[in-house]
């Protein structure tokens, strides 16, 4: 911030009276005080300022007083602490204007009074009141499973899909632009974004993957059973036997009509005889549980690929496959295997838990 002296304030009143034009004041003063063209010269703001003032009190500069008082008072502070006890969901912006105060004040005796802060919900699956007992019969299951063989958790194979869009995405709400001027920046987004639909399937020894659904032309194409049945006989089943698999391997999957159909099932049978966890499968795989699972749990696989493979944006659909194996491949084994030792104490979790949300691991206490 340019400092201005009494006098060149003072000059710059005198010539904006005799002009009656704020440029031209600024032309004088810059003449006068032989300014160069590329250094600045007092704003039309500040000389505006500057005649208010001498009109006012007869000088460019505004007398200082003594501070302003607070509004942070202990009466309004308890009027605060009472409004958002009441209506805990009530944004900053409503409870200054139900309360009568400003919104800076409101939200300084919220951070700097009462030490709140705006926490976020969490989105979870909804589930059915019988669905806690199924998580709870699944988790009971897999803990006595493991107890007979402490290893058989590390020889468990968990399979999902998930959906990667080239595009990516953009989230208003943490994204700002500092100006002086509105931009005015537009971020396009196609109404169909192009995107890849792939298959992993994870366990202690390694993931198996990435496989990517789609056509003859490279195209994302809809997980059928016909299609699901093919990968797991030509990729998934090939692959799995190089990782060892043996007579105790399991193999997991959800409740997708396209991984349930009798074709799959037929597959999945035959290869995992009474070890396949899933709907209609040996061992019932529950409702509405994506949080059950390793590669879906507090987003490890999916959540983890998603932010090293768009950390920047790829121009293509071939860039993002390259980059999907790439980041697959990276992965270390040891991470792998704590997440499936991880996985048997979340299994105790939510059955000390009755099967419902851990919200401990939600919220990261």
């Amino acid at each position: 911030m340019e400092q201005w002296s009494k006098q060149q304030r003072s000059f710059a009143v005198k010539a904006f009276y005799q002009s009656g034009s704020y440029a031209a004041a600024q032309r004088r003063f810059r003449k006068n005080f032989q300014i160069n063209r590329n250094k600045p010269v007092p704003s039309v703001n500040s000389i505006k300022l500057w005649v208010t003032n001498f009109e006012a009190i007869g000088e460019t500069r505004s007398r200082r007083g003594g501070s302003a008082r607070s509004v942070r008072t202990p009466a309004n502070i308890d009027r605060v602490r009472v409004a958002v006890e009441r209506s805990p969901r009530r944004s900053a912006r409503r409870q200054s204007a139900a309360l009568g105060m400003a919104n800076t004040s409101v939200r300084r005796i919220l951070r700097l009074d009462l030490h709140h802060h705006p926490y976020k919900i969490q989105v979870v699956q909804a589930m059915n009141e019988n669905d806690f007992a199924a998580r709870r019969r699944f988790c009971q299951t897999l803990l006595d499973m493991f107890d007979e063989n402490e290893d058989l958790v590390h020889n468990l194979w968990m399979s999902d899909e998930a959906h990667f869009h080239l595009s990516g995405f953009v989230n208003k709400q943490n994204f700002r632009y500092w100006s002086d001027e509105n931009p005015q920046q537009l971020h396009q987004t196609p109404l169909h974004s192009s995107k890849v639909t792939v298959w992993c399937a994870m366990s202690s020894l390694g993931i198996i993957g990435p496989y990517f659904f789609e056509n003859d032309r490279e195209q994302a194409v809809t997980v059928n059973a016909q299609r699901y049945s093919e990968m797991l006989h030509s990729f998934f089943i090939p692959q799995l036997r190089q990782h060892g698999m043996n007579n105790e391997t399991l193999f997991q999957q959800d409740g997708a009509t396209s991984h349930t159909a009798r074709v799959s099932m037929n597959v999945l049978n035959n290869v995992f005889p009474n070890r396949v966890i899933s709907r209609n499968g040996a061992i019932s795989w529950p409702p509405r549980s994506p949080d059950l699972t390793v590669c879906d749990f507090f987003f490890f696989l999916w959540g983890y690929l998603k932010s090293k493979v768009f950390e920047q944006r790829p121009p293509t659909l071939g860039e993002l496959k390259r980059r999907i194996r790439l980041e697959i491949e990276r992965i270390p084994q040891r991470m792998l295997r704590d997440a499936m030792g991880c996985f048997r104490n979340r299994l105790q979790e939510w059955l000390n838990r009755e099967g419902h949300h851990l919200t401990g691991v939600i919220f990261k206490q």
